[in-house]
């Protein structure tokens, strides 16, 4: 359910943050809408007044941290004028958000993507307008000459978004330490530079 209106009312920011916590601990599919009750410190039918299911709750959760997301990556290249630069800042964001904010990275990653519920809602539409930035960052590229005129922005798109996500997968499913700096470096040298010798 999209919240309407400009208010957010105290119990259901103790309910989303309620799910966030749990979340850091256990997998979504485990945690009961009244742990969550428990955990907000609020009635189990609260969460229903809410929401229209512990899905819903998740896709508003989800929605929250990846509006957060969105605007760091915004407010970070901003003054930036290349490109290329603009692009290098969003691989790194991407693997430094995801590793910093591991219940994001989970709920993206590995929760939500094998509904078809998740692609009609509100967090679902931010994540539309995150790949349509990076489109509109490619096409503003290949215009100034700082990206090769036959690139298919759509498939630089994709490889970007891809290489995000899996130089942090195995990270995250298995708790592992990753070093977001020198991982996007990596990945940036390869995508700008190319592997060919």
């Amino acid at each position: 359910m999209r919240h309407k209106g400009h208010t957010n009312p105290p119990g259901r920011r103790k309910i989303i943050q309620a799910l966030t916590e749990l979340m850091r601990a256990k997998d979504f599919h485990s945690i009961t809408t009244a742990e969550i009750a428990e955990k907000a410190g609020v009635a189990e039918g609260l969460i229903y007044k809410y929401f229209k299911s512990k899905k819903d709750l998740l896709y508003q959760v989800l929605h929250d941290l990846f509006t957060h997301y969105h605007h760091t990556v915004l407010k970070r290249i901003e003054n930036k004028t290349s490109a290329i630069e603009k692009l290098e800042i969003i691989i790194y964001s991407g693997i430094e958000y995801y590793t910093a904010n591991r219940v994001f990275a989970r709920m993206l990653l590995l929760e939500v993507r094998n509904s078809q519920d998740y692609f009609g809602s509100a967090a679902y539409d931010i994540a539309k307008t995150y790949a349509r930035n990076i489109l509109d960052i490619i096409q503003e590229g290949i215009r100034r000459g700082e990206i090769k005129s036959d690139t298919d922005p759509l498939i630089l798109r994709r490889i970007i978004l891809g290489a995000i996500e899996h130089a942090c997968l195995g990270e995250i499913i298995f708790s592992r330490d990753l070093d977001a700096q020198a991982m996007a470096m990596k990945i940036s040298t390869i995508l700008f530079n190319g592997a060919k010798a």
